[in-house]
């Protein structure tokens, strides 16, 4: 039996397996550079915390349930000049997070308030946050239909839960039955514990209307607005640009 046999049960015993991903290729690099011993056990368990931290990325994104794969590296600042890229930079490096700040972005369709959203999200699933996407209507029917098989709170756990939650397209459609008093329930119980990022194509002016209740609207709109960061979007939709902004086809695309 040789030693890198031997060595398998102890490794799966200390839950150091996916050392052996690496171990042939560092101890061979060991044994041409002349590497000392911690210098070769430095980069063998360097692999391992890498191969980690990648795993748990993974897991961050998956759970996040973002409906595209979109970062801040791959939108188009340049398209729309209303987009404050310092700003949106600036939430980029997640320090809104451990502040517990809201992030508010609002705009007409197709400017990129679910891009940015999203690509906030992965960030922060970057920098070691948790992370939820869901679209606004879906949030308050998983609660409405929770509320009927009783598992009410603990479907409200998972909204109220994660490091980030990101609220996409509110106000596309009007609240109804206990869909304001839902909303009214995760705004609370994340206040100044979370961080919560809402996209609209309505203006904040128009939001406490869907509360109905003028009392619940000022006690959601308070909590929403106290520490946040309002972003406000204008100009063409990126789905839909006018025929003066279109890209256009490169020679090889013509032929």
């Amino acid at each position: 039996m040789s030693p890198t046999d031997e060595l398998i049960p102890m490794l799966k015993k200390l839950r150091l397996s996916g050392v052996l991903q690496s171990l042939q290729l560092r101890t061979q690099q060991a044994v041409d550079d002349n590497l000392s011993h911690s210098e070769f056990l430095f980069r063998l368990l360097g692999d391992e915390v890498e191969r980690r931290d990648s795993k748990q990325l993974s897991q961050r994104v998956r759970r996040a349930s973002f409906e595209h794969a979109r970062t801040l590296e791959d939108f188009d600042f340049h398209f729309n000049a209303s987009v404050p890229k310092a700003k949106v930079l600036e939430l980029g490096t997640c320090a809104f997070l451990e502040r517990h700040d809201n992030v508010l972005i609002v705009g007409p369709t197709g400017v990129g308030k679910s891009h940015l959203a999203q690509a906030l999200g992965h960030r922060a699933c970057r920098a070691g946050f948790s992370a939820l996407y869901v679209g606004a209507h879906e949030l308050l029917m998983q609660l409405r239909a929770a509320r009927g098989e009783g598992s009410y709170d603990k479907r409200l756990l998972r909204f109220t839960s994660p490091d980030l939650l990101i609220i996409d397209d509110l106000g596309l459609r009007g609240l109804t039955q206990d869909e304001p008093m839902d909303l009214y329930e995760v705004v609370r119980q994340r206040y100044e514990r979370k961080s919560t990022v809402i996209t609209s194509n309505r203006s904040i002016e128009e939001w406490p209307p869907l509360f109905g209740d003028p009392l619940m609207a000022s006690a959601a709109m308070d909590r929403l607005l106290h520490h946040s960061h309002v972003l406000v979007i204008e100009g063409d939709s990126f789905r839909n640009p006018p025929p003066t902004r279109r890209r256009k086809p490169s020679a090889a695309e013509a032929r």
